[in-house]
């Protein structure tokens, strides 16, 4: 289990029987401050960078769009339009 930032606050009570049943792993990921991403994102928008999509799925294709990524030889983005 990855969890990425704190909304909510700093507590919260975990059942660890059923982590423990589970073999769960949890790792936290830092992605920093909100300032830092809204920096970010202005100088994507400076330097003109655009993501690289490989694939978009429709809505209904969302299945698919799973296997896709299992299958492992996308290059870039696989999307699914909403």
């Amino acid at each position: 289990m990855a969890f990425i930032g704190l909304l909510t606050g700093t507590k919260v009570e975990i059942d660890l029987v059923t982590l423990m049943g589970k073999s769960a792993r949890v790792q936290a990921i830092d992605v920093g401050s909100r300032a830092m991403f809204e920096s970010m994102n202005r100088a994507m928008v400076v330097g003109e960078m655009r993501p690289v999509v490989d694939r978009v799925f429709g809505f209904d294709e969302a299945r698919e769009a799973f296997r896709y990524l299992e299958g492992r030889t996308h290059f870039g983005k696989v999307c699914v339009r909403l």
